[in-house]
């Protein structure tokens, strides 16, 4: 694990894991590891009532029914969609979902407009093809094709950044749960074992791109999870992944709750701005998600640990909110600067608790941006 830059998450959390399947007495669909009831505990976290000898804290910060109706959908034999808007965990979801019922969340095709049909079947090993011909040997599988042969769960991230082609060969795989192999005389049939499904992410900012037909639609359940909006929950979704971050690169600074405080007030005020704005170029471009919430934070603490006093400050906070936010020249920097003059500024004069020194790093960053 302290060889890989970013473990899944069965490995991360291989002792939670390893616990829980040593005390689920519940009943398991197909080859799960874990019964629905413990799939659902480790995502959740655990909770007094639970009786475990161990905690097991929550991962995915969300409503506990989208997490239920998840794992119903993974235990029938249609595919799970997680739709929502950039930042939203869905990813993450599926990540943790996929670690629970199979120990494995990597078998996993990311959709772009350049995925074919074999990224989702299968291809060729070009050198065994011309030494040996065609066969099961010189054969590649795709993540999907041996999540079919293994009967575990798949993931397709993006679907909607894929091509019609690849959605109607994907239709195939979840209605016949097969894959042929025409160029095989023998052997030229790979079957799904009981317990392979996939789960697909899509991005609801994508709709227009490649829309899903209505027979793909079909063989899906949808799960949409929404932006959250609830500072306490996602106060809590900070914290834990900034943790994560401190853990991963061994680092020792604390977090400020004041600044948590301001960070998490600064992307509510830059969203009821973009929310009131009448047109684009009133909105940043950024879609001031919690996980860009994340990524400021991120940036701002390792910035302090190597290039600072080991000591996050108010300004260091600002300089990463403008250098992440601001991806169009003068728009975004105009807005942002709007932002600090008319409700960082008074907020400042009125009770600093640290926006004073995060008015002063905003406007330096855009500054030195402008």
């Amino acid at each position: 694990m302290s060889e890989m830059l970013r473990a899944p998450a069965e490995v991360t959390y291989a002792d939670e894991l390893d616990f829980l399947e040593s005390v689920d007495t519940g009943p398991k669909p197909f080859s799960w590891r874990l019964s629905p009831r413990m799939v659902r505990l480790f995502v959740l976290g655990s909770e007094r009532a639970d009786g475990l000898s161990r905690e097991i804290p929550q991962k995915w910060f969300g409503d506990r029914s989208f997490v239920e109706r998840a794992i119903v959908t993974l235990a029938s034999d249609r595919g799970l969609l997680l739709i929502g808007d950039p930042g939203t965990g869905k990813s993450w979801l599926a990540e943790l979902l996929a670690a629970a019922i199979c120990r494995n969340s990597t078998l996993v095709v990311q959709g772009t407009a350049g995925t074919t049909e074999d990224h989702i079947k299968y291809s060729w090993n070009v050198s065994m093809v011309i030494a040996k011909g065609q066969s099961r040997e010189s054969m590649i599988p795709s993540p999907i094709m041996t999540a079919m042969e293994r009967g575990v769960v798949g993931r397709f991230e993006e679907l909607t950044r894929s091509t019609s082609d690849v959605q109607d060969a994907l239709i195939s795989i979840l209605s016949e749960k097969y894959v042929a192999i025409p160029e095989l005389d023998q052997d030229n049939i790979v079957f799904a074992q009981p317990g392979f499904s996939i789960i697909a992410t899509a991005n609801s900012r994508d709709r227009g791109v490649n829309d899903l037909s209505s027979a793909l639609k079909r063989r899906f359940n949808f799960v949409r999870i929404p932006v959250v909006t609830n500072k306490r929950s996602e106060a809590e979704i900070v914290r834990f992944r900034t943790e994560e971050l401190l853990r991963r690169h061994h680092i020792e600074l604390d977090v400020p709750p004041t600044l948590l405080d301001i960070l998490l007030q600064s992307f509510a005020d830059l969203r009821a701005g973009a929310a009131a704005a009448t047109s684009d170029d009133e909105k940043l471009e950024s879609a001031l998600s919690t996980a860009e919430q994340i990524g400021v934070l991120e940036d701002a603490i390792l910035h302090s640990q190597f290039f600072g006093d080991r000591t996050l400050r108010a300004a260091t906070l600002a300089g990463s909110l403008v250098g992440s936010l601001a991806r169009r020249s003068p728009e975004d920097l105009a807005i942002l600067n709007k932002y600090l003059h008319g409700v960082v500024e008074p907020r400042a004069r009125k009770d600093d608790d640290g926006w004073a020194g995060f008015l002063d790093g905003g406007r330096q960053a855009i500054a030195s941006l402008s």
